[in-house]
């Protein structure tokens, strides 16, 4: 995620703002584009595990293998990391001078 959030920087981030984006618009882009990532990988995630529960059980201590609010809970924290990995490479990006930027590159 968190490539993803500063490879954004270098292909959306400079050029969009270069030609006259506004910084919230482009930090919205790369939010959306990270979270879409991470709902997905969350919905997978808990298919997955749900598939697995049976051999889930003899490793998990206090707490039965199909729990809903367990499951959601992970899927959520993974899913606010995901979203911090990605906001904070867009925030930074959005300091930097466009043209600054486009001359070093």
């Amino acid at each position: 995620m968190k490539f993803r959030g500063a490879h954004a920087k270098s292909e959306f981030a400079w050029p969009c703002m270069a030609l006259g984006a506004h910084p919230g618009s482009v930090l919205k882009l790369v939010l959306r584009q990270g979270i879409v990532l991470a709902i997905v990988g969350a919905a997978a995630g808990i298919a997955v595990a749900l598939g697995v529960t049976r051999y889930l059980t003899s490793m998990l201590y206090d707490v039965h293998a199909n729990d809903p609010l367990t499951m959601i809970a992970v899927a959520l924290l993974l899913t606010l990391v995901a979203l911090a990995a990605c906001y904070i490479p867009a925030r930074r990006a959005m300091r930097v001078d466009p043209l600054v930027a486009l001359r070093y590159e």
